[in-house]
């Protein structure tokens, strides 16, 4: 795959903008409340099989996001990271959907409908190369809930464009101001978020989010779109059951063909260069999943390269104060990353994971979802054809099976 020019670099000088104002209404920020993420997705530049399928310039933008905590103030994330020219907001607005994504149509409802602010203005303008913050917005967010984001634009490239082409979550563009619309049934359809990356919550002290790093597993490639059938959103709601966890967040950081070691055009820049952006500069982090190196091992890398770069991992989590768990690697076999040499990294990586005493503890998704008679594949049970019909991408069984074998005390320390 072609490498990107200078994504370490274009990362390292993203500046994250923030001024407290007033936002949509006067919000008071208890004095031992913190902000805790409740969703993101890792950012990229868009290639151009996934830029918008209309212009955006002076059109309006809704999308759905799977919020996992709840709280009663929130704040949206807006980013130009690699945008060459300056994003023109002209008005946003938050929402709940209406119902099910499924044939959702874009509706929202409107009686909770509510505009967003920026240093107490409703628009905002994001030069190249950077992020904004919206001003907190009071608004009853409940757990585990669809939150609409509406976005009506002003002048906007839709062709050099920060997104995420993996949402699993359709979104929908219209020409002119319609955030308010309580439905877009002429609107033109994506399955791509784009400018947003992410919604936090106000919190209580106690309140703590997960990172999860990965590829597409982790970005929910397998089953239907518009369900929420990630193994990140699975286990969101795992952790919602448990008391001890109920105020978890859970922040999916997977990006589609993501490598470990090195950036491409289809996965955006590698999980060593987007680790800090992603991981530490998350708001109210406190753990940190590693489930990423499949990719990697399928273009040959070696197991000594990816230990260096999961120890690296490991060793700026913990500089941060975070708690690192390592996954092992799910099982490939049928897919064409399978050969006996690619295998035997894998086994190596898995190995190092359950062994290691760098990492704080092991989630061992291999052995949660393996074949039990042919160790080299995932059980036929989780095969997710039509979808993804390829042996390295699960269904939503599959994935409900990871999320669900997760040891919760890990996320009580």
């Amino acid at each position: 795959m072609k490498k990107l020019p200078a994504l370490g670099a274009l990362i390292s000088r993203i500046v994250f903008l923030y001024v407290a104002g007033f936002g949509c209404l006067p919000c008071t920020i208890a004095a031992n409340g913190h902000w805790v993420g409740t969703w993101g997705c890792g950012p990229q530049l868009v290639n151009a099989g996934n830029t918008p399928p209309v212009p955006l310039a002076f059109s309006t933008l809704r999308q759905f996001v799977p919020t996992t905590i709840g709280g009663q103030h929130l704040r949206v994330r807006f980013s130009n990271a690699y945008g060459t020219n300056a994003v023109v907001i002209q008005s946003a607005h938050v929402a709940l959907a209406s119902g099910p994504l499924t044939n959702l149509l874009g509706a929202i409802d409107t009686t909770a409908d509510k505009a967003l602010t920026f240093r107490g203005g409703t628009s905002v303008t994001i030069p190249p190369g950077e992020v904004v913050f919206s001003d907190p917005c009071d608004f009853n967010l409940p757990a585990l809930t669809n939150l609409a984001v509406s976005i009506y634009f002003g002048n906007i490239s839709s062709t050099t464009i920060n997104g995420h082409p993996g949402s699993r979550s359709t979104s929908y563009i219209q020409s002119g101001n319609t955030v308010s619309m309580a439905s877009m049934p002429s609107a033109t359809q994506t399955l791509h978020w784009y400018i947003i990356t992410g919604v936090d919550v106000l919190a209580d002290s106690s309140a703590k989010a997960v990172v999860a790093l990965g590829d597409s597993i982790t970005d929910g490639r397998g089953p239907a779109d518009n369900v929420n059938n990630r193994w990140p959103d699975f286990f969101a709601a795992y952790l919602a059951t448990n008391p001890p966890t109920s105020n978890v967040g859970v922040l999916n950081m997977g990006i589609g063909a993501n490598d470990v070691l090195v950036d491409n055009t289809t996965g955006g820049p590698g999980a060593v260069n987007r680790f800090d952006r992603d991981v530490v500069s998350q708001s109210g982090v406190r753990w940190l999943i590693v489930f990423e190196g499949v990719n990697d091992i399928g273009g040959s890398a070696s197991a000594t390269n990816l230990i260096t770069a999961y120890t690296q991992f490991a060793t700026k989590a913990h500089a941060r104060g975070l708690l690192a768990y390592g996954a092992t690697i799910t099982p490939f076999g049928g897919n064409g990353y399978y050969t006996p040499a690619h295998e035997a990294t894998r086994q190596a990586v898995n190995a190092w994971f359950r062994t290691n005493t760098i990492y704080d503890g092991v989630i061992d998704f291999d052995k949660y979802v393996r074949d039990p008679v042919t160790l080299t594949n995932f059980q036929a049970a989780f095969f997710a054809g039509p979808y993804a019909n390829d042996w390295l991408h699960m269904n939503a069984a599959g994935y409900q099976t990871m999320a669900t074998n997760i040891d919760l005390s890990l996320f009580t320390r």
